[in-house]
């Protein structure tokens, strides 16, 4: 068997674990992986001598790269509205290590079924709304040109570098009205804390009916009060019909209002918005999972590519004022246009 690569990096985590002092007895030859994600961030869980916390985790953010501070500062905002946040227990800011509590390796992702959804989902509606009811003007603001520049994924990853493909200057026209009117929607929504991943890989099963832990936050901002729901149920790793998805959808839309949220008080309004933020999602999603495989040589997420061109197609189909993207995809995938239907 071929020896792995040296790690200095992980070398380097060693060496701080086992210099937190004898309130934590980190054993470092511990140290085994835990997750990583579509960032440079790793993520290694290490046995500890601390009696509270047998298990932490040590997240690995290279400091060329990431910043941990986002991370601190979004954890003490989430938790202080009342949602289970991994606690920071130790940090390097200079070198990039967070020492972080344990909240376990159980995945929504991992045990979501017909039989636990309902319950499952419930908890995640009831976490979420309390991070959007406690929004406060601390957090970057989503603004348009961070909204363009994530759609612009789209056209640069998936469309030139995964399909290969290059669109006239029609087609690129047709794109940028597409682009412009979910951009005016999306702007247009009430402003919240947004999560940005709120999803079923971020969300974690815990004992005692504290869920969910709440993770990989680090990212959030100001945004569209529709976005983490939209990331919650059409979600790019688990799919539900969508009857269940909009029996979910009213559920939590009755919770944000009862909450005294700023959701659109004409359902049929709030399902507009939740939509077309989805596509500007969808399309972003899209260039990232390109990006991941082409970009950085993570292949996994390509799986999931045709989830989400399904979720774009249904959305988009439903609204004359994005028929021009189904016919963008039409030409792009080589198909013909099913008959859709408008509101």
């Amino acid at each position: 068997m071929a020896a792995l690569p040296h790690d200095p990096r992980l070398d380097q985590l060693k060496s701080w674990v086992s210099g937190l002092g004898p309130d934590w007895s980190i054993d470092p030859d511990s140290c085994a992986p835990a997750s990583a994600d579509a960032s440079f961030r790793r993520y290694f869980r290490v046995s500890t001598g601390n009696a509270a916390h047998p298990s932490a985790i040590v997240m690995d953010a290279p400091p060329a790269h990431e910043d941990c501070r986002p991370f601190i500062h979004v954890a003490a905002l989430f938790g202080a509205a009342g949602v289970t946040v991994p606690t920071v227990l130790a940090q390097d800011l200079e070198q990039g290590f967070l020492l972080l509590a344990d909240l376990g390796n159980q995945t929504y992702l991992s045990r979501l079924d017909d039989a636990s959804a309902n319950g499952m989902y419930a908890d995640a509606a009831v976490a979420l709304v309390r991070i959007q009811a406690a929004t406060r003007a601390r957090l970057p603001a989503y603004d348009r040109a961070l909204l363009q520049r994530e759609l612009d994924l789209f056209p640069q990853w998936y469309i030139a570098k995964h399909l290969g493909a290059t669109l006239t200057d029609a087609q690129q026209a047709d794109l940028r009205e597409v682009m412009d009117t979910l951009l005016a929607n999306n702007l247009a929504q009430p402003q919240v804390y947004v999560h940005r991943d709120y999803h079923s890989r971020n969300l974690m099963v815990l004992p005692g009916g504290a869920n969910p832990g709440v993770l990989d936050f680090q990212d959030a901002v100001i945004g569209p009060i529709t976005y983490d729901a939209v990331s919650l149920w059409r979600d790019a790793y688990i799919e539900w019909d969508e009857e269940q998805q909009l029996d979910w959808l009213i559920r939590y839309w009755e919770r944000a209002r009862k909450a005294g949220l700023p959701v659109n008080a004409d359902f049929g309004e709030f399902y507009r918005d939740f939509e077309w933020m989805g596509l500007q999602r969808h399309l972003k999603v899209l260039g990232i999972f390109a990006r991941l495989y082409h970009r950085d040589g993570k292949d996994g997420y390509l799986a999931n590519l045709p989830l989400v061109l399904k979720y774009t197609r249904q959305a988009a189909g439903r609204y004359t004022e994005l028929r021009k993207l189904i016919r963008l995809l039409d030409a792009l995938e080589g198909a013909e246009s099913p008959a859709g239907y408008t509101f």
